[in-house]
């Protein structure tokens, strides 16, 4: 019974229109997400590790056939690559989420205008002049 009046208790502020299922769907929509991109990362990687090199990625970066520069190179690129692949995918779904319900997913707060640097006014020449030339 206590689950049924804390549940009852919260009543839907003006500004919120979501359904109460909106954060597992977000969840689900998340993770669904950040698994596509690992799975797809990986062969993104190495299709194009194969399309710059003419080989095969080497995956197994231990094994001493394999050079260290290329090891370092593939964890380089390839790192990089799976990294803005997930980025992508990632960022599109969130994207989708806000165009379909008009508020960023659950759990993720507005960026402060605070936070971004303000523009700096030009300070003008004559101006600096002038107080030079009275001092």
């Amino acid at each position: 019974m206590a689950k049924k009046r804390r549940n009852e208790q919260r009543l839907p502020t003006a500004g919120s229109v979501r359904s109460p299922g909106s954060k597992s769907a977000w969840r689900l929509m998340d993770r669904g997400a950040t698994v596509a991109s690992g799975l797809l990362a990986t062969r993104v990687a190495a299709v194009a590790w194969r399309g710059v090199t003419g080989r095969p990625a080497p995956t197994l970066t231990r094994h001493p056939e394999v050079s260290t520069r290329e090891a370092v190179a593939w964890a380089v690129v390839g790192g990089a690559l799976v990294e803005l692949v997930k980025m992508v995918i990632r960022r599109s779904v969130a994207v989708y989420w806000v165009r379909s319900t008009g508020d960023l997913p659950p759990g993720m707060k507005p960026l402060a205008e605070t936070t971004r640097p303000a523009p700096k006014e030009p300070v003008s020449s004559t101006a600096s002049g002038r107080r030079r030339g009275r001092q």
